[in-house]
This record gives structure tokens, sequence and C-alpha cells, in this order.
């Protein structure tokens, strides 16, 4: 366990890799950028969630600028979740407890 109090944190850099990785660990959250090297995270958000029996999976989906459009967009391709990055990381740490934890 490490200090957040999570265990088995995983880092995917692609899109691609992080699908891949889907289909073998089975995450309970996974936090999705927007932009990413080799596709937008809206595409891959979609592509997530047509991976069968994974109805439980929560997906936070974050950006450098928050906007409303991506916002509905990012709930449209099935997103749980949407906040802005920043060095305050109090609006991850609250959406990770909305949607795991349950808080």
């Amino acid at each position: 366990m490490n200090k957040s109090g999570f265990t088995d944190i995983e880092i995917a850099i692609t899109g691609e890799e992080g699908i891949d990785k889907l289909q073998s660990l089975r995450p309970d959250l996974i936090i999705l950028d927007t932009i990413l090297p080799d596709m937008i995270g809206f595409e891959v958000c979609t592509k997530l969630r047509e991976v069968e029996n994974m109805p439980d999976l929560k997906i936070i989906m974050m950006t450098g600028i928050i906007d409303a459009v991506d916002a509905v967009k990012a709930k449209r391709v099935g997103a749980d979740d949407y906040c802005a990055k920043t060095s305050d990381c109090s609006a991850l740490v609250e959406a990770v407890k909305t949607n795991i934890r349950g808080e």
C-alpha cells in the first residue's frame, strides 16, 4: 500500500497500452487524460466501455482545461467524472472518493 492508501497502481503511457492492460488487470478505477500520445482520451474511454464484463469500472477523465462541452462529451463517452489537472490534487481525490468509496 502506498501513502495514498491504494494498492496495485498501474500506469499506461498510451491509450492502446491502457486498453491492453484493462484486459488483464481488471481495475476498479481508471484515471484517463484527455490527451495521450497515440489517441484522444475520449476515444480511449469509448473503447474501454466496449470491454465486456466490466460494468463496475469507474473512469475519471482529467484535462488541463475545463470546458463545459468537453465535460458533456466525457459523460457521453462513458466517463463517470471529469476534473482539471492542477497542482492541488483535491479535485482528483474527491472524484476518487466519490466514485470508488461512495463518499
